[in-house]
């Protein structure tokens, strides 16, 4: 989203694909396409930037998984074309913003949908260094903590909850030892946005817990589940104007 701004947009809404609330061990859903972990607290997102939040359930799977995408009926793709195209109705905008680093596969799909749409798809990481982008997204002020972990090195007890700023040193450790991709574009791990720049109010979280999804012993895949949270208001705001409205999508990155 910083970028998205540095690039003279303006975001005017969010938009999250979330699971079923009836779906049980619905907090990581088995997604090709979404990170659902966190998604409880998207809400406090929209109102920490002042922005409307479009949400919707995730009803389709992963069917169509080849390297090209087709109009799949069924497929969670579809669920993406939906939701847009519900902003789109509402809102005026232009593009979508994403923060894919590393994944064709979900470059393609929603490539697929803003065609479909016309719309314009902006992936400003698209490529990028992740070493030179974690340090960028670090002295940015970013401020997100792992709240999924599921790669060899990474304990859920040690850090689950820890700030990518506390993690950056260990990560480039895991990154020269096992391959680890630093910015999380393997699947090792996910992430939550406590503050940023562009945020009016910074999240606080109050309680949470941990929740083991997979008790590998070398690998173990576990999570955060946020119990209590709340905003906070902050001393300054960041205020934009742009010429491309556009809507921001919450996407992970293919593991993640």
């Amino acid at each position: 989203m910083m970028q998205c701004i540095a690039a003279g947009h303006q975001i005017v809404a969010l938009a999250n694909l979330r699971p079923a609330e009836t779906q049980a061990g619905s907090d990581e859903l088995d997604s090709y396409m979404y990170q659902t972990v966190g998604h409880h607290a998207i809400d406090l997102y929209a109102e920490a930037m002042a922005l409307p939040l479009y949400r919707r359930t995730i009803r389709g799977r992963s069917m169509d998984t080849g390297r090209e995408y087709t109009r799949c009926e069924g497929d969670e793709v579809e669920d993406l074309y939906e939701l847009l195209k519900l902003v789109k109705e509402k809102e005026d905008i232009q593009g979508i913003s994403v923060g894919a680093i590393l994944s064709d596969y979900q470059r393609v799909r929603v490539e697929n949908v803003c065609k479909r749409l016309n719309l314009q798809p902006l992936a400003y990481l698209w490529q990028r260094n992740q070493e030179d982008l974690l340090r960028e997204m670090i002295s940015s002020n970013i401020q997100a903590v792992i709240i999924k972990v599921a790669a060899l090195g990474l304990d859920p007890d040690k850090h689950l909850g820890k700030t990518l700023n506390q993690m950056e040193p260990y990560l480039l450790e895991l990154s020269k030892k096992y391959g680890v991709h630093v910015c999380g574009e393997g699947g090792e791990y996910e992430t939550f946005t406590l503050d940023c720049p562009l945020f009016k109010k910074k999240i606080i979280v109050d309680s949470s817990e941990v929740v083991i999804h997979s008790a590998d012993a070398f690998a173990p895949v576990a999570y955060l589940r946020f119990l209590e949270l709340h905003l906070e208001d902050k001393t300054t705001c960041l205020w934009v104007t742009a010429h491309v409205r556009c809507t921001v999508m919450r996407i992970t990155s293919l593991l993640s």
